[in-house]
């Protein structure tokens, strides 16, 4: 008895430690601006199940991905896209990326705008319909947004010119106005009048007229949509970043994505 004593109190005090010791020291998550609610309440179910903390820091993806490169101790990363993820993993010391959640575009618009699906593009093409987005390269959604652009030269020769020149890049860029805490940043730019129409992923769209109930979402229709492909990856050799990563994968995670407007991969 006491030889079993002196093999399991040892390795006891260590797991109390090791328990602890991940207590004290939060898994640093970096993520996409439009996951703080769902990722908010996700984490929230990783901590309960788990004892593991969580710390949340929230961007646009591609100015946190060039945080991490410069040294910030990010252990996972979920973007809304897949590129930054790619980007890390392919410098080295970080996991190739899964895809964990989807999402879509939609066009929010002032009262003052009446538009439709259908009239979509020839309501943006429009000399006084000022159009928003957020910043391409800093954060995906304006990627998307360009992507949108191309997808209507398709449809209309001289539409990406047109939309190129008149996009407003609102949001996103590491010197955008941030809103009122509290505030959905979109329902935020738009009750502010910076402009008539703003392209956003449709997680967005819903939130910011839960925000400002006066906005009109547009759905935006299939020849012009854009599908974000949001992707997780951890750093390597990272224990308690794996762990979170497979719960994000997981079928409870996938559950709190989809009550947010989040499609399954």
């Amino acid at each position: 008895m006491r030889r079993w004593l002196s093999v399991l109190l040892p390795f006891a005090a260590s797991f109390a430690m090791s328990s602890a010791h991940a207590q004290a020291s939060p898994v640093q998550l970096y993520a996409a601006g439009s996951l703080r609610d769902a990722l908010t309440e996700l984490t929230g179910q990783f901590e309960a199940q788990t004892g593991q903390t969580v710390g949340l820091t929230f961007g646009a993806s591609g100015l946190l991905r060039a945080r991490i490169e410069k040294g910030e101790a990010a252990q996972v990363f979920a973007s809304a896209d897949m590129d930054h993820p790619q980007r890390l993993a392919q410098a080295g010391g970080w996991t190739t990326p899964s895809v964990f959640a989807l999402n879509q575009m939609c066009v929010l618009a002032a009262p003052s705008v009446a538009a439709s699906p259908d009239m979509l593009l020839a309501t943006m093409l429009q000399p006084g319909i000022r159009v928003g987005t957020s910043t391409p390269k800093a954060d995906p959604s304006g990627d998307y947004a360009w992507e949108l652009f191309r997808r209507a030269e398709v449809l209309q020769p001289g539409a990406y010119a047109l939309l190129d020149a008149k996009a407003l890049k609102l949001t996103g860029g590491a010197d955008s106005p941030r809103p009122p805490p509290g505030r959905s940043t979109y329902a935020w730019i738009m009750g502010e009048g910076k402009a008539d129409v703003f392209v956003t992923y449709c997680t967005n769209a819903v939130a910011a007229r839960q925000d400002m109930p006066s906005l009109t979402i547009i759905g935006v229709p299939p020849e012009l949509q854009v599908a974000a492909r949001y992707g997780v990856a951890a750093r390597q050799g990272d224990a308690a970043a794996a762990q979170l990563v497979q719960y994000i994968l997981s079928p409870p995670a996938q559950a709190v994505l989809k009550h947010y407007g989040f499609g399954q991969p």
